[in-house]
């Protein structure tokens, strides 16, 4: 089996043309990780199969009719994006208690992402914190968009997509020097010094993926295939950040973690 590997290094305009590439190359199987690619991918081809390690809520954000019955040439696992949102605000108010003013970072370009900052602010406002949006579309945004909001935050929600992966260390170099505790769904995010991070386990998903594409070589059709949903989540905390930042971890919420990076 020969594979292509292409990384577009947090440029979202550079999926479409990364897709165009698989179809010209004749890929008997196009494999994507976040919602955005998933969108490129099919309007590159609604023949070749199209297999999502992880897509934020790929039945909202319409990349499948429904999890049961994906339809068309896509398929693949959800990591339930949105259902963590509430979990992860919440973890953050248990070891930010006095949290009164939450900044919000994301890429509006990318639908799931608009998504869940529209869902955390929702929720945010809820409990009557104040909000400061970082609407930020490239990677060349997100220093300015910190300009704006520093003074104005206590805490900084991370909405994740290629662009905020990819340049998680600046984030963390710019919320550190602004004395902002930050979480957001990955380990990777917490493994560059993030305060905290819950969500699915992605390599594990990166896995059951492996077992989609064996049955879609062995002839099985992408829409015939159930979207399944992760059964492995993870909750990991820094401790060397939490001692930057002057931060007591409260030991219910360590006890509660997966994982601890001190």
């Amino acid at each position: 089996m020969a594979i292509e590997y292409r990384w577009a290094e947090g440029r979202t305009e550079r999926f479409s043309d990364i897709a165009d590439e698989f179809v010209r190359i004749k890929a008997d199987v196009i494999v994507t990780q976040g919602t955005a690619t998933v969108i490129a991918a099919k309007q590159a081809t609604s023949v070749i199969p199209i297999v999502f390690a992880s897509a934020g809520d790929p039945v909202a954000t319409g990349l499948v009719a429904s999890l049961s019955r994906p339809g068309g040439n896509v398929t693949g696992l959800s990591s339930q994006g949105g259902d963590t949102v509430g979990k992860r605000f919440e973890l953050l108010r248990e070891i930010v208690p006095d949290l009164q003013r939450l900044a919000i970072l994301g890429n509006i370009g990318n639908s799931f992402t608009a998504m869940e900052m529209n869902e955390v602010e929702t929720a945010a406002r809820t409990l009557g914190l104040d909000i400061a949006i970082g609407e930020i579309r490239r990677a060349e945004d997100i220093a300015p968009a910190f300009e704006a909001f520093k003074s104005r935050a206590n805490a900084l929600y991370v909405a994740t997509d290629p662009v905020t992966l990819t340049r998680r260390t600046q984030i963390h170099t710019l919320a550190l020097v602004a004395r902002l505790p930050a979480t957001a769904a990955f380990r990777e995010f917490v493994e560059a010094g993030f305060l905290l991070s819950y969500g699915a386990n992605i390599p594990n998903q990166f896995r059951q993926a492996a077992d989609y594409v064996d049955k879609i070589l062995h002839g099985a059709k992408a829409g015939d295939i159930p979207v399944e949903q992760p059964t492995k989540f993870d909750l990991v905390i820094n401790l060397t950040t939490a001692k930057a930042l002057g931060i007591t971890v409260p030991t219910s919420v360590i006890a509660r973690a997966d994982d601890l990076i001190e």
